[in-house]
């Protein structure tokens, strides 16, 4: 038997390794998109989060005007990178709503007074159950819907000072 026909398994075997190998220092993207966008805003009613500020229902993000509806909650370190942000938004014209997932009403209400609040309405998602609604994977996430309840973007992640831009161009471009 030739020398290459004695090799031929061995390499066969390296390029099987190889290709393992490079597929675990390459990971698949994991993301979790919503299988909502470009579908109407799922039906719910949600209570206050905190006092003083108004609880929040699927009614009111179909009242003519686009809006971003955040997911968020005084627990998540990425929420408050993203508060300022959220700030800027508001002061740039955005009307913003928030869904704060498995929070209590102090921790809320701290978070808001240390980090500002650039909320209309807020709704308490004890349970998860709107989040996973919206086929949101985590916090925090932002939608925009457009002036009729539908959902046109989904943003996961916080947003970053660079994304600003952008999301006001598409609020405006669903108007």
């Amino acid at each position: 038997m030739s020398r290459a026909l004695r090799l031929l398994p061995i390499i066969f075997v390296v390029w099987i390794v190889g290709t393992f190998a490079w597929k675990l220092v390459q990971p698949s993207d994991t993301t979790v998109r919503s299988q909502l966008v470009n579908r109407q805003v799922p039906e719910f009613s949600l209570p206050a989060a905190v006092s003083g500020v108004p609880a929040l229902r699927s009614a009111e993000l179909s009242t003519g005007q686009p809006r971003l509806l955040n997911l968020f909650g005084s627990w998540c370190v990425p929420c408050i990178a993203e508060a300022p942000v959220l700030e800027d938004l508001k002061r740039k014209g955005a009307r913003i709503d928030g869904i704060a997932i498995r929070d209590t009403p102090g921790a809320l209400g701290a978070f808001l007074d240390r980090h500002g609040n650039p909320y209309e309405r807020i709704g308490s998602d004890q349970n998860s159950s709107v989040q996973l609604a919206l086929g949101s994977s985590g916090v925090p996430e932002t939608f925009i819907i457009d002036g009729k309840g539908v959902i046109r973007f989904q943003h996961i992640g916080p947003i970053k000072p660079q994304d600003v831009a952008g999301i006001l161009a598409k609020l405006e471009e669903v108007r």
